[in-house]
């Protein structure tokens, strides 16, 4: 199994100006509510597009930004 890895280099979070742990944390939170959101929000959009489009948009959206912004390193 390949477990993914995300570096988000130039930050000013840490001293060490790196981030890998919040990335790559981020990154899976947003795969896993992705696999459940996406089929749910394609569901949804067929009757209400902007709630559709809504629910699609939330893992890109809110998920993977608090994640990776939650842990400095």
């Amino acid at each position: 199994m390949v477990f993914p890895a995300c570096i988000q280099c130039g930050t000013r979070q840490n001293p060490c100006r790196c981030k890998f742990v919040g990335p790559t944390l981020g990154f899976v939170a947003f795969v896993i509510t992705g696999i459940i959101e996406w089929p749910v929000g394609a569901v949804v959009y067929i009757f209400k597009h902007a709630k559709g489009r809504r629910i699609m948009s939330h893992p890109a959206r809110k998920v993977y930004p608090k994640v990776s912004r939650s842990i400095p390193i």
